[in-house]
């Protein structure tokens, strides 16, 4: 009997270390501190595979030449790609000279929301 619970105890353990699992950025292009050319697209990629219906981002400008600390939203489309553990974020518009920050929320099979954001510049 005791065999039993001890195999019991190491199923529920397995169960609950892989549901406790959270999606983590893993890379982002551009990366994070990135000075560049404009992205076409920006590439998350993450740790798990995402649910998309909960997870998404939202593309700021928050510095602009002669206008530091000017936060201004920027029309983005987000989808999935074939890889179900990259978000890609496309903006409407070719992105001009400035900083932006991608905000992101990555949802997994475990459900809970894990927030975060890269930070990048577009050069001249």
């Amino acid at each position: 009997m005791s065999m039993l619970k001890t195999a019991l105890a190491g199923v529920v353990l397995c169960t609950s270390v892989a549901a406790s699992a959270h999606p983590t950025l893993l890379s982002s292009s551009p990366a994070s501190g990135a000075q560049g050319v404009a992205p076409a697209v920006i590439e998350l990629r993450f740790s798990e595979n995402l649910l998309t219906q909960f997870s998404g981002a939202k593309l700021t400008m928050t510095d602009m030449p002669g206008m530091p600390n000017s936060s201004m939203p920027v029309k983005a489309s987000v989808a999935a790609s074939a890889d179900p553990k990259v978000m890609l974020i496309k903006p409407a518009s070719t992105l001009t000279v400035g900083t932006y920050r991608v905000d992101w929320r990555a949802v997994s099979s475990d459900t809970h929301p894990i927030l975060g954001n890269v930070v990048f510049s577009v050069q001249p």
